[in-house]
């Protein structure tokens, strides 16, 4: 929430696809953006759409290139790649997945989205890690 605040994004009536459902982070995430941010609430008052990395990718990536907001926390390195993002979104990379280089054998951490692809595209991007 804070990220997508201080970046002066507005989320009212944007449309915002959070992928991953776990308990910790993708549901709440997409509770948070869905929830009516009418008076003191955090709530951000967006139409939200879940999906996870079982949703088919032709079908995620109808929701995705719809999305003014794209929060991803599936654990799938590259699931979010820059022809599913609409030009100028944000695009918030929450998952982290330790994949080992099968030549050197050097271990290292991404994200769920193709960063360098996607960062050509998106409005805003963070990066993992």
């Amino acid at each position: 929430q804070e990220l997508i605040k201080r970046s002066g994004i507005s989320t009212f009536g944007k449309n915002a696809v959070v992928c991953g459902r776990s308990k910790n982070v993708g549901m709440p995430i997409a509770m948070l953006l869905h929830a009516d941010g009418a008076g003191e609430t955090a709530a951000m008052d967006a139409t939200t759409t879940i999906c996870h990395r079982h949703t088919p990718p032709e079908q995620l990536a109808i929701f995705t290139r719809t999305a003014d907001i794209i929060v991803s926390a599936a654990g799938v390195p590259n699931l979010i790649r820059a022809d599913m993002v609409k030009p100028g979104a944000c695009v918030i990379d929450v998952g982290i997945t330790r994949i080992i280089d099968k030549t050197t054998g050097i271990s290292q951490l991404v994200g769920d989205v193709d960063f360098e692809g996607v960062s050509e595209v998106a409005g805003h991007i963070t990066p993992v890690p």
